[in-house]
């Protein structure tokens, strides 16, 4: 027995299995109720009973499977996943810029308010036009100011809010000037 002998007889076996199918009358096909998922269906037992109510109503049913899969499983959605992954991997990179060592840094100490500003208007508008993503203002605590309150401090906070250029700050840690010395993220 040869190639062609083995592709004949496949051939017949195919024309009478085809011609079985033309003369029997088309029943429609079973659909199983086993659940894949079962933890993850919702309501299932009511989908189940629904099916059955309208397979009885009708004496030929004939249901869209995909419609019946929509119904047992639900559908997710992908863009509200993607969104939050989206967020997760700002907020990452978020904390790495945090992190990272400042790219620029401007000392203000001895300056008025008056004058800080102007240094801090001109330092954030270079560090935008050469891209940095963070920098460093150095105001100082406030321990000398002549009165009792700081005056840069609250200043450079003020700054902060009022620049569009500027986004996320905080203080440094105690090693690298606490509270006297302030970082930003540049949007």
């Amino acid at each position: 027995m040869d190639f062609g002998d083995i592709l004949n007889q496949w051939d017949k076996q195919e024309k009478a299995k085809n011609s079985q199918k033309k003369t029997a009358v088309q029943k429609p096909v079973p659909v199983s109720r086993k659940k894949a998922n079962a933890d993850f269906i919702q309501n299932a037992g009511k989908v189940v009973e629904t099916e059955k109510a309208s397979a009885k109503n009708n004496q030929n049913p004939t249901i869209n499977p995909m419609e019946l899969w929509l119904r047992r499983y639900g559908v997710t959605d992908k863009d509200a996943i993607a969104e939050s992954s989206e967020e997760a991997s700002l907020m990452k990179s978020r904390e790495y810029i945090s992190k990272m060592r400042p790219e620029a840094r401007i000392d203000l100490h001895g300056n008025t308010r008056d004058e800080a500003w102007a240094r801090l208007e001109s330092f954030v508008n270079d560090a935008v036009k050469r891209g940095l993503k963070k920098i460093e203002i150095v105001h100082g605590k406030g321990i000398h100011s002549t009165g009792s309150d700081p005056v840069l401090g609250p200043m450079v906070r003020t700054f902060i809010e009022q620049n569009k250029h500027l986004g996320v700050s905080g203080h440094n840690d105690r090693n690298h000037g606490g509270s006297g010395a302030t970082w930003v993220l540049i949007k």
